[in-house]
């Protein structure tokens, strides 16, 4: 029987082990910034220098891997050519592709580097097959990470309506923002995720204990408390829990985590290119766990899609990596639309 196309496993490097927990896992594909603002995961501690750039490129692409530059922040005034400069050494690099959201970065270097192929940034934010083409005919887009706000009917559409590849999220953080500029946390710090590149910069996180109990503040703004016996997550406001009309609940959004695992066939169907698994911020360890899984779920969907199914032990353990060891099929499944 012949094996069935399946998308490319796109996973997250946040640092060179990170990268070769990836590539010796699976992923067909790492993507990977700078250890500077032109990068939206640009948190202390992670992220590649010069060297653990040539070493993890080196890495990847002798095994036959792709190494995808994410460089999707948005150039600021006056600062335009080190935004130039980061597309300079990407080009340099030799990586297999550069993602952008910056549409005058993508002008520049549609034109500076014709050759270089050019992804959308998710925080293109394109949410419809008109943007997608847009940036195709303009730029020479050849893929596009759509938002994760559509449903899968509305994926197949912009499938179905242009030329260009569409990658989606498959595993990991859901953002109920615009894909990474936060209003919410641009509103407590002052600073947006996608001009300082973190959501919830760390400088303004504090954690403070007392008997029995863990409160998390971002910037002075009570967030969440926990008893002891609850895991504290990282304090972004889009989770925290609020107390609306007398009720303290979740009342943005839960931590949970977007996990396609059991869709993996209508995926698959309609056409998608890719699957990005969110996390550059994790650890090397959560890395390989989550490629593993999604590895020998998309070799066994490969190999006889008309009777595959989620194996438990996949299901587990994606659910034990998840935030609040939660799982949501997200936008993606909507049944009262």
């Amino acid at each position: 029987m012949p094996r069935r196309k399946v998308p490319q496993l796109i996973c997250p490097a946040g640092s060179l082990p990170a990268l070769k927990a990836a590539i010796d896992h699976g992923a067909d594909a790492v993507y990977l910034g700078y250890r500077n603002d032109t990068n939206a995961r640009n948190f202390a501690g992670l992220n590649f220098d010069h060297k653990a750039l040539v070493d993890g490129i080196r890495y990847a692409q002798s095994r036959r891997r792709q190494v995808l530059m994410a460089i999707n922040t948005f150039a600021q005034p006056g600062r335009a050519a080190d935004w130039q400069r980061a597309v300079d050494g990407a080009a340099e690099l030799g990586v297999d592709a550069v993602i952008l959201a910056d549409v005058g970065l993508l002008d520049y270097a549609s034109r500076r580097y014709p050759g270089l192929r050019l992804h959308l940034s998710v925080q293109g934010s394109a949410t419809s097959y008109e943007a997608v083409n847009f940036v195709h005919r303009e730029f020479g887009i050849r893929r596009a990470v759509l938002p994760r706000v559509l449903t899968l009917a509305q994926v197949e559409t912009v499938i179905r309506n242009t030329p260009v590849e569409i990658e989606v999220f498959g595993f990991g953080s859901l953002c109920v923002m615009n894909e990474g500029r936060c209003w919410l946390s641009s509103y407590a710090t002052g600073e947006s995720p996608n001009t300082v590149g973190a959501c919830s910069p760390a400088k303004y996180v504090q954690w403070e204990r007392s008997p029995g109990q863990m409160t998390t503040r971002l910037n002075g703004i009570l967030i969440d408390c926990f008893d002891d016996d609850e895991p504290a997550g990282y304090p972004t406001l889009c989770k925290g829990r609020f107390e609306v009309q007398g009720e303290t609940y979740y009342a943005l959004e839960e931590p949970t985590s977007l996990n396609v695992l059991e869709i993996l066939p209508e995926i698959a169907r309609i056409g998608v290119a890719a699957i990005k698994v969110e996390g550059r911020q994790r650890s090397p360890t959560y890395v390989a766990q989550v490629t593993r899984t999604l590895r020998a779920a998309l070799d066994e969907l490969a190999s006889d899609d008309q009777r595959f199914h989620a194996k438990p032990a996949w299901l587990a353990e994606l659910a034990r990596l998840s935030e609040g060891s939660q799982v949501t099929l997200g936008a993606y499944d909507r049944p009262w639309r």
